[in-house]
């Protein structure tokens, strides 16, 4: 199955819904599976005294509240259709993220293909509930978490899977956990994505190696949600064996907003998806054999056994007489001990396979 490329919209449209629609655009002329947005109440998800993220301070007004910023990136409900859609055409997949209850109840009218639950939702408990109730499978961000709060939110989601009611106590949900029809519930429908929530990720902040850590963890598929500046690092997770790559894009790195910075431009994400496919060719089945490809080169390349010296019939073939090189045909120089003290089976001129 090919890696799924979601290209992360975001915010990135800055509350213009034209910008919207033209980042659809971009996403589906790159050639990516999946072109994704996020769905919020500015209100429900950030209280009035909420601080920002240093990034955000350093890319938008460092005096305007979370909260105010917020609300000049929420995506109306009423441009979603459209968007989708618009998407539909274009012949890519539209997704959001919900942040809120209320937000995920919306997206479900969308009939959206699958949900994106963000890293900073790992620890919402009821949302977490709320997103393995709809039955659709899931990919689950996991910047900012430890392993312990991975398998939390792992155990809320397996709960939310296999019953209709809530659990009472989050220790209800661990005692499900126990169980293995606990795992059955999620194996084929949450994939884990390693993320190092900084924006931009510094390169020696990556640890690509947590992917294998989450792989091992919970034998469940694995991705990277890439922050970093570049493709490099999408392309080595790609490499290492994620199943899933999201990035940030935007139509141009110099737009007001929190995210433009960390992104990747039209003709950048293009790119990113072209080595991906590149490199999903170059990491073939696992299995070693001779590729087709390489059949007459084994015969020109590999040595052969061959009589250097004139040799009657029936006499015998040692070290002085018996030899290797290209010969393009013969006897494969593996069996060199086999042949060596045997007497030779007809007369050889000298330069002559055996």
């Amino acid at each position: 199955m090919s890696v799924m490329i979601i290209a992360e919209a975001g915010v990135n449209h800055n509350g213009d819904r034209d910008l919207a629609f033209q980042l659809v655009d971009a996403a589906a002329e790159s050639g990516a599976d999946a072109v994704k947005f996020q769905t919020f109440n500015a209100e429900r998800l950030a209280a009035v005294t909420a601080p920002k993220a240093q990034y955000q301070k350093n890319t938008t007004d460092e005096a305007e509240s979370q909260l105010a910023m917020l609300k000049k990136l929420e995506l109306p409900e009423s441009w979603h259709e459209d968007l989708q859609d618009h998407a539909q055409q274009k012949g890519i997949a539209f997704i959001s993220t919900a942040f809120d209850r209320q937000s995920l109840s919306f997206l479900q009218t969308l009939n959206l293909p699958f949900y994106k639950i963000p890293s900073g939702e790992i620890t919402n408990a009821p949302l977490l509930w709320d997103f393995a109730a709809t039955g659709k499978p899931c990919i689950l961000s996991t910047g900012m978490a430890t392993l312990s709060e991975v398998e939390q939110a792992l155990a809320i989601l397996a709960h939310g899977y296999s019953f209709k009611q809530e659990p009472k106590s989050l220790n209800e949900t661990w005692e499900f956990w126990s169980q293995p029809q606990a795992y059955e519930a999620i194996k084929n429908k949450v994939t884990l994505l390693h993320c190092t929530s900084c924006y931009p990720t510094p390169l020696d902040q990556v640890n690509l190696k947590a992917m294998d850590t989450l792989a091992t963890a919970f034998q469940l598929p694995v991705g990277y949600s890439d922050h970093t500046q570049g493709l490099l690092v999408s392309v080595a997770a790609v490499a290492r064996g994620a199943k899933v790559i999201e990035k940030h894009f935007t139509l141009d790195r110099e737009l007001a907003g929190p995210d433009h910075k960390a992104s990747l431009e039209p003709d950048e994400l293009k790119e990113l998806v072209q080595q991906v496919r590149s490199v999903e060719q170059l990491i073939g089945t696992g299995h070693k054999a001779p590729h087709p490809g390489e059949w007459d080169t084994r015969k020109v390349a590999r040595q052969n056994l061959l009589v250097s010296q004139a040799v009657q019939q029936g006499k015998t073939l040692n070290k002085s007489a018996l030899t290797t090189a290209r010969t393009g045909q013969g006897i494969s120089a593996i069996y060199y001990w086999d042949y060596l003290g045997t007497p030779a089976r007809k007369d050889y001129k000298p330069g002559e396979a055996l």
